[in-house]
């Protein structure tokens, strides 16, 4: 017999030796390194612009509120030529957040409707005009949106609020004493059409994202279509479409033209969606610029940046929850 080799272990491979990141970093092209500084440039300069906007809005608004009468977050009045002045933004914030709210409640629903529809639904001869029709609506200006506001929504709207005078006017919410219905209600269906396009064309991209291999797991388990949507598709486009509406809510937020043609304000805040409301930030703005004098331009200014702030808020909060939900992004599909 002869004598049993034995068996040793193989030696192990010789680790690589750590790649130095400045030599590395050294060692790209020049194009690579020109298009690394364009890009940190970019975003610093945004990071500037950004800055800047907020020192100047913050200065301004400082020399309007230090000479301010009322409380600037609470007064019910805004009247810059009173001595000394008076005014605030509670009716403006309450009016922008109904109205953005309003517009959410109508627009998000049927805008994930249409991309549902869109990518899972349409026959292929329909899916390329319907998204025509809705780029289009996306390219139309608000001007636009704001005459045809006023031409033609408008006068369809008494018979809609005669109705839910009748059936809800209970509520306190849409009680109706009559008169031209430009009220938050008319200038929140207003807004809802203007962010449906936004809402629609990013919901559509991302529900076209969906990996296959999910839809066909479904469909291999016996799912009905609506229960691959529900289990697979809105799942994975859950953060997209948040995104969505915080982009089409940011447009609602800071919309001009479009309710300063459609709505009459009191400067007063109404418990009833039909009445007329108090404004929003932009719509004053808009308003009353031209006419104010240099202390009233620094008041507009300082409610300028309350929207300011609110869309950063806003924003704030919408990366959170995209954050908080990662897991429905399909990143580890």
């Amino acid at each position: 017999m002869g004598t049993p080799t034995q068996i040793t272990d193989a030696p192990p491979p010789a680790s690589q030796p750590a790649v130095d990141k400045r030599a590395a970093r050294g060692a790209t092209r020049p194009g690579d390194r020109i298009f690394l500084g364009l890009s940190r440039g970019s975003g610093i300069l945004l990071l500037v612009v950004m800055a800047a906007i907020a020192v100047f809005l913050t200065y301004r608004a400082s020399l309007a509120i230090s000479k301010d009468q009322g409380n600037f977050l609470t007064t019910f009045q805004w009247d810059t030529n009173l001595v000394p002045p008076n005014f605030g933004i509670a009716v403006l914030a309450f009016g922008t957040v109904v109205s953005s709210i309003v517009a959410m409640v109508i627009a998000v629903p049927v805008a994930v409707a249409i991309a549902l529809f869109l990518t899972h639904y349409a026959p292929r001869r329909l899916r390329g005009p319907i998204a025509y029709v809705i780029d289009l609506l996306a390219a139309v200006p608000s001007i636009v949106y704001g005459l045809w506001g006023a031409l033609v929504l408008v006068p369809q709207m008494t018979g809609l609020f005669s109705w839910l005078n009748d059936y809800f006017g209970w509520t306190g919410v849409f009680s109706w004493e009559g008169g031209a219905p430009r009220s938050m209600l008319t200038v929140g269906i207003l807004l809802a059409i203007m962010i449906l396009p936004i809402i629609t064309n990013v919901s559509r991209e991302v529900f076209r994202q969906v990996p296959q291999m999910h839809e066909e797991a479904a469909l291999a388990l016996g799912a009905t279509r609506w229960e691959v949507i529900r289990m697979a598709v809105i799942p994975f486009g859950r953060s997209g479409v948040i995104s969505a509406s915080m982009l089409g809510l940011g447009r609602a937020l800071g919309e001009t033209m479009a309710v300063a043609t459609v709505l009459s304000p009191t400067f007063d805040i109404q418990a009833s969606l039909l009445d007329p409301g108090g404004g929003t930030f932009a719509q004053n703005i808009a308003s009353k610029f031209g006419e104010a004098t240099e202390f009233g331009r620094d008041a507009l200014i300082a409610s300028g940046l309350v929207l300011f702030v609110i869309t950063l808020l806003v924003n704030g909060a919408a990366r959170a929850i995209i954050a908080r939900r990662k897991e429905y992004s399909g990143a580890n599909a």
